[in-house]
């Protein structure tokens, strides 16, 4: 680890140069390319810089230890090493933790599709709440979230509802809820007092731009229709609602929520993009770790996450073994306690299948 270590701030040295070279400003691109290497450089060679402070510092402590001290002053050196070993074990792990591999969606904003599963109306109702959960938490953090496309229930749900995150690392926080959210409760249109269970499936795509994945136009077919509300009461008049579909993966994306053509049709391609890109990255993910398994899951839409009891207040993400009794704060957007613990564990598995390897 620390040969890799003196290699990055070797390379880090070299980066500071470049950056400040008139030439290569001159250049804008070349000059943002190193820039992000640069500034995502900047916290492992601080961390590492400071790491070697301290061990000197404990170098020094341990050779005045080797002479004759008065006993007050030993005390403090002592003092002095032990803190700076308890130091030294904590800045290791920090180290430890920047060197592994980023993902490099992380930074990206986020499209996020909810759908109604298992339960009827009563899914439809819970994937309501839990677009407002995550609405609730893009807020907490200042991130903007714009829906792209909703498909209301009757009883003021979604059956279907697709919305973009934009803000700083929305990608990293989020992409651990794709999957299946489980919900027990007493339905309001249940009489007998019954626990229902109904489930609601969860897609978190990054944002992906035409440089990330190609689609020849070829390829694609594109219908306009009248965009339509609840029981097919029409909310336009003009056939601005959008419907594409990519021919060789059949994926197909509609968009209707706003009332020109051309923004939803935006909006569609911004899905598109999306969805093929993730297709991509999952296939190659495939290929290089067929056998690897994240604790956290696999991000796949079938695989059940976690499970929101009401009747006992509880949360449980199953990836995790992770119960929260704080219902309500969660479904409010409180979210961090279950997204660092995500994290955490994440990091943890990454470490063990030797993320930190040279």
């Amino acid at each position: 680890m620390f040969a890799r270590l003196a290699e990055i701030e070797e390379k880090y040295t070299d980066l500071s140069v470049q950056v400040n070279d008139p030439d290569i400003i001159a250049n804008q691109g070349e000059w943002r390319k190193l820039m992000k290497e640069y500034s995502d450089m900047t916290p492992i060679v601080e961390k590492y810089r400071e790491y070697e402070t301290v061990k000197n510092a404990i170098d020094e402590g341990l050779a005045l230890l080797g002479d004759k001290l008065e006993e007050d002053f030993r005390e403090l050196v002592k003092e002095e090493l032990a803190e700076n070993k308890d130091k030294l074990e904590i800045l290791k792990k920090e180290m430890t933790l920047l060197l592994i591999p980023k993902d490099p969606n992380d930074e990206k904003n986020v499209i996020v599709e909810i759908r109604g599963g298992a339960g009827g109306d009563e899914a439809a109702l819970f994937a309501g709440d839990l677009f407002r959960m995550y609405a609730r938490y893009a807020e907490r953090r200042h991130w903007k979230i714009e829906v792209m496309n909703a498909n209301e229930s009757d009883l003021g749900g979604f059956k279907e509802i697709s919305f973009m995150i934009a803000g700083k690392n929305a990608y990293s926080r989020l992409k651990y809820e794709s999957g299946v959210h489980r919900v027990q409760r007493i339905p309001t249109t249940e009489s007998g007092g019954r626990i229902h269970t109904s489930t609601v499936t969860v897609a978190v795509l990054p944002e992906a731009e035409e440089v990330d994945v190609h689609i020849d136009r070829n390829d694609m077919r594109i219908d306009v229709f009248r965009a339509s509300g609840n029981g097919g009461q029409c909310v336009n008049t003009t056939d601005s609602a959008v419907r594409m579909t990519h021919i060789p993966t059949g994926i197909v994306v509609s968009c209707q929520n706003e009332k020109s053509q051309l923004k939803n049709k935006e909006q569609a391609w911004k899905v598109l993009y999306a969805r093929v890109y993730e297709r991509e990255r999952q296939a190659h993910d495939a290929a290089i770790s067929a056998d690897r398994r994240s604790q956290v899951g696999t991000g796949d839409r079938s695989e059940r996450i976690r499970t929101y009891n009401f009747p006992q207040g509880r949360v449980t993400d199953h990836r995790i073994g992770l119960t929260l009794h704080k219902i309500d704060a969660i479904l409010d957007g409180d979210l961090d306690e279950v997204m660092d613990a995500l994290v955490t564990t994440d990091q943890m598995e990454k470490l063990k299948e030797g993320g930190t390897e040279a």
